[in-house]
């Protein structure tokens, strides 16, 4: 039916022409909508740099691209052409008209190297960005990697009713009644090829989309993909919302279907899943802080143990000394420094456990030397208290080394579960106005440079679910835009030295506003004033070069960090503070403790403590599900330092005390009872830094058909045989006129025999190289074919021309 419409439009009677579309409008009502769609007029493809010949089929370039003539003749300047639904000939100046690729027609691409970035001399990954239609660069990635690509990510356009895509170079806006179905037809011809070219066992497809067609695209995908398994994932990527009907819209989805055997990756990263990390085991403090602390409330526990200084390592603990004996904290026992219980005020205290439990705990590695403590003459030492010892023993920590010299055991916590990545992703760096249009103003110079590109940490997110644990992983994304995908993956590689390779696609299509500005000035598709303006050449390509170079090409240096998955720990002391302006502390009323705690703020401005957890006799405050404490009265310390036990949670102390010593004399206690604490932060790339990565630019051309047929493409087709190698190394190129007899090129991973009387030298040669993995043979026999196959090592052989045309030529049958 839409197919109709389209051709209504070309009837010239217009009384006729208006009755017929009364008459269909009327017909149309009755159409049931579904995933029924309408497959529409073919697409069509205007191809700007293709020679207008006889016989050619062309479109004005200021037309409907399916409005189309076939050329009669050639005169000059001009063309008689027919049209081709009227038959209505008419002469067109040459520089009005554009040749037209039909869909279904067989086509034969070649690559024509337009730029290229090298930041990375020594690598042989090389990133690839093509300017065209996705449909035509999709037959030839098919070609290149059919069923090879890991991850295929793309972005389509979403629909939105407000010119944000074309279908055969007319934008579709909301007041196109087909708008749906004509997507959903340009999504199915895609979807089709993009299958073909994923891996079918272990590739994954993910697409995004908002809900403009997110329903209609579930159905397609199910349609196109029942093999798979699909899961959709909710991203937010404006946290403030913006107006969408009765509702302000945060969100976007993306699609993921998995094939058969596709796995996702592991991660550790909170937003995505639990975060799943190994943390050492805090060592508790063997001295007893808080009530029953002292000397007298445990005898038995008041005994020397015995220092290796040396080796920094404990030996064993001795019998207990006996009142009224008193240590000399400075001598030896057995040529072995001693370590006695002294308190932080230089008291007499105890250890925590008997003599005997501790020479047990020292045979099992449980035991760890601190250091040296001046004001106390005596050492630190710490244990694995009760607790750990039970997690030990129920599983929950392991027991993962053990350290002969100094005697102790390494022992981290084990996660006895692993939490699946969620299915809804709320995190600040995912904010498309931020981290995507902001960033990409600020990368490239100038604002306004493309319409809601992606937040570069959601496209790294989203890709980390799939390749994360697969770095030499070939993405692909065939609706690239400003190309986000290739910087994803670059942050990608730099955060593990991975080599994941990325090939994007993109046209280069010219804005509608800028497009009705340039027509004004006389200028039209096609015309280099006319390109230079389209998103291929302004965006994806500078966005490409500047962020692998670190710098714009006016060599201004790329401000600014990337956040990356990786972090770093490092030991920072806790936070203490007097709270000095209480004048009598044991008699605080309930209503003064409350005030306190309602001004105590973190950094961050945020209040630290509840004013609920202050009750009337609160003589302190201590809670595992907060990260500050406070003692409201010194002379109740050792109750909360005893309720402070295995509180490693707690980084902020407030004490309130006059008395600066006491003070101080608190806060050691605290510090030898907690020990430092472990602050993780997230490493920060510069982007000056850039990436350390290649990346080649090319434009999609097309070869006669004739003259590939007859093997006279060599040079153009060279490009094409580089990346079905891989891209591996600097791109190859032909600098004389003559083709060669062969090339041999190792750097590259393949070899051509272009002359088959040269095989036995050519045979000769490929003995002595070891990285040839991919050879071509250019024949037009069958049978030689075989034949030279047969007398090599190399596992990938192709009949080169004719392995290159039956590609196109089976393409356009089993797609028209």
């Amino acid at each position: 039916m839409a197919a109709i419409n389209d051709l209504l439009r070309q009837i010239p009677d217009t009384s006729l022409r208006s009755r017929l579309e009364q008459e269909f409008v009327r017909l149309s009502k009755n159409k049931k909508f579904g995933l029924v769609f309408e497959e529409h007029i073919p697409e069509c493809t205007p191809l700007y740099d293709v020679a207008i010949k006889s016989g050619s089929t062309v479109a004005l370039k200021t037309g409907r691209i399916n409005d189309n003539y076939v050329v009669v003749n050639l005169n000059g300047d001009t063309a008689l052409c027919r049209h081709k639904a009227t038959g209505e000939t008419m002469t067109i100046p040459l520089t009005e008209l554009v040749s037209v690729a039909q869909f279904g027609e067989p086509i034969f691409p070649m690559l024509q190297p337009i730029a290229a970035v090298e930041n990375a001399p020594e690598s042989k990954l090389w990133h690839t960005l093509i300017e065209a239609d996705n449909y035509h660069a999709l037959q030839l990635l098919e070609y290149l990697y059919p069923k090879q690509v890991d991850c295929i990510y793309i972005d389509p356009p979403y629909n939105t009713g407000s010119r944000d895509w074309k279908y055969n170079n007319d934008y579709v806006d909301s007041a196109d009644s087909w708008r749906h179905s004509k997507w959903m037809s340009m999504m199915q011809k895609r979807l089709r090829i993009a299958k073909r070219v994923l891996n079918p066992d272990t590739g994954v497809l993910i697409v995004t989309i908002d809900q403009n067609e997110v329903h209609h695209l579930r159905c397609l995908l199910d349609e196109m993909y029942p093999e798979s398994t699909i899961q959709m994932v909710t991203i937010v990527i404006n946290p403030k919302g913006v107006a969408s009907g009765k509702f302000a819209r945060v969100e976007e989805y993306a699609f993921f279907c998995f094939m058969p055997q596709a796995k996702m990756s592991k991660l550790e990263d909170s937003m995505l899943g639990e975060k799943i990390t190994n943390n050492k085991v805090r060592w508790s403090v063997l001295l007893r802080s808080g009530t029953d602390a002292q000397r007298e409330d445990s005898k038995n526990q008041f005994y020397p143990i015995l220092v290796d200084s040396k080796r920094h390592r404990v030996v064993k603990a001795l019998d207990f000394l006996p009142l009224p004996q008193h240590p000399d904290l400075e001598a030896k026992i057995d040529g072995y420094d001693v370590a006695w219980p002294i308190r932080t005020d230089n008291s007499e205290g105890r250890w925590m456990v008997s003599s005997s439990t501790l020479n047990g705990l020292i045979e099992k590695g449980f035991v760890t030397l601190g250091g040296y403590d001046k004001k106390r003459k005596t050492w630190a030492v710490r244990y694995l208290s009760e607790k750990t010892r039970s997690q030990i023993d129920n599983g929950k920590i392991s027991v993962i080394g053990y350290d002969e010299i100094k005697n102790i055991v390494d022992v981290e916590y084990v996660s006895d579960r692993t939490q699946e990545v969620r299915t809804v992703w709320s995190r600040a760096l995912h904010n498309a106005g931020t981290y995507g249009s902001e960033a990409l103003s600020k990368l490239l110079g100038h604002t306004n440079s493309f319409s809601f590109p992606k937040s570069l940490y959601a496209v790294h997110d989203t890709l980390s679910t799939i390749v994360k644990d697969n770095p030499s992983a070939l993405i692909v994304d065939f609706f690239a835009g400003s190309g986000t995908t290739l910087h994803a993956v670059n942050l990608l590689n730099a955060e593990d030295n991975g080599s994941r390779r990325c090939i994007l696609v993109t046209n280069n299509e010219v804005s509608d506003t800028e497009s009705k500005a340039l027509q004004k000035i006389g200028y039209q598709p096609g015309d280099p004033e006319w390109e230079e303006h389209g998103i291929c050449r302004a965006v994806t390509w500078p966005r490409t070069e500047y962020s692998i170079l670190g710098k714009r090409s006016d060599g201004v240096s790329l401000t600014g960090e990337y956040f990356t998955n990786q972090t770093v720990t490092k030991k920072e002391n806790r936070s203490f503070y007097q709270l000095g302006f209480v004048d009598n502390p044991s008699g605080l009323p309930h209503s003064v403790k409350k005030q306190i705690v309602s001004v105590l703020r973190s950094k961050d401005g945020k209040t630290q403590l509840p004013q609920t957890l202050v009750k009337p006799d609160s003589k302190f405050i201590v809670s595992e599900k907060h990260s500050a404490s406070i003692l409201f009265d010194a002379d109740n310390a050792d109750e909360w330092l005893d309720a402070l036990q295995d509180q490693d949670q707690i980084t902020d102390f407030y004490i309130v005390v006059k008395d600066a010593t006491v003070f101080n004399d608190i806060k050691a206690q605290v510090s030898e009872l907690l020990g430092n604490i472990d602050v993780t932060s997230q490493v920060k790339r510069s982007m000056s830094d850039g990436f350390y990565a290649n990346a080649e630019y090319f434009k999609l051309g097309f070869l006669d058909k004739n003259s590939v047929s007859l093997g006279k493409q060599f040079r153009e087709i060279l490009p094409l045989l580089w990346l079905k190698s891989g891209a591996i190394g600097q791109r190859p190129e032909i600098t004389a006129d003559d083709e060669p007899e062969m090339l041999i090129l190792p750097q590259n991973g393949f070899a051509i025999l272009v002359d088959e009387t040269k095989y036995a030298e050519f045979v000769d040669k490929l003995s002595e190289e070891d990285d040839i993995t991919m050879v071509y043979f250019v024949t037009n026999s069958e049978a030689a074919f075989r034949e030279m196959t047969a007398g090599i090592k190399a596992n990938n052989t192709y009949q080169l021309y004719r392995d290159y045309i039956d590609n196109f030529v089976l393409g356009s049958r089993r797609d028209s």
